[in-house]
């Protein structure tokens, strides 16, 4: 039997989100300014063989999900129950993506500081976050250059990672140390990069 992936679309103050769904689990999820790179960028991210069906009319479960993918892209932090399928990845990868996940709303941490908390090095945090596939989500978006500028976001580009980070502002002054699996995780205020580019 043939397993179809369902990637669902939708628009929301010009922004697409783009989910793909499998079971009961979330394969990935996007955004982008049109919902064409939309689908093509979860595409090009999983490297499943099955074939991709395309929904605009999203089921109760994946408009909760849109939902709260739009509280995420505003800034705030939803509350959610959803599967990620993140089990298949290397551990390596887990232990970055719990360390980002530890990084609150209002802060950023830079790809040094995730590799000195977890291990390795700046550019293999770098990879990871790259290939993300749970971006806002895993918010790979509060992970930027050691001098504060954005370095790179692969859901959407530098001006939607800008965006997020504005949207987060929360008027915080100090930076803060966040306990975490293997280390310690230092975060600075997302003032910090934002005021970089005002």
């Amino acid at each position: 039997m043939v397993c179809v992936i369902k990637v669902y679309v939708k628009s929301a103050d010009g922004v697409c989100f783009a989910v793909a769904f499998s079971g009961e689990e979330i394969l990935g999820v996007t955004l982008s300014s049109d919902q064409k790179t939309a689908v093509d960028t979860i595409r090009g991210s999983l490297a499943a063989k099955e074939p991709f069906e395309v929904f605009t009319q999203p089921t109760q479960q994946i408009g909760a999900l849109f939902a709260a993918l739009k509280e995420f892209y505003d800034g705030k932090t939803p509350e959610y129950s959803f599967i990620l399928a993140d089990t298949d990845l290397p551990i390596y990868s887990q232990s970055v993506l719990r360390a980002v996940s530890a990084i609150p709303v209002g802060y950023v941490a830079s790809y040094g500081a995730v590799a000195k908390a977890v291990g390795g090095g700046a550019r293999a945090v770098g990879n990871v976050m790259a290939s993300n596939l749970f971006p806002l989500i895993i918010p790979c978006h509060r992970v930027v250059k050691s001098d504060f500028g954005l370095g790179g976001y692969g859901a959407g580009g530098c001006g939607i990672k800008l965006e997020l980070l504005r949207r987060e502002q929360r008027g915080y002054s100090e930076h803060r140390e966040i306990n975490i699996d293997k280390g310690v995780l230092k975060v600075f205020p997302t003032e910090t990069v934002v005021k970089k580019y005002c």
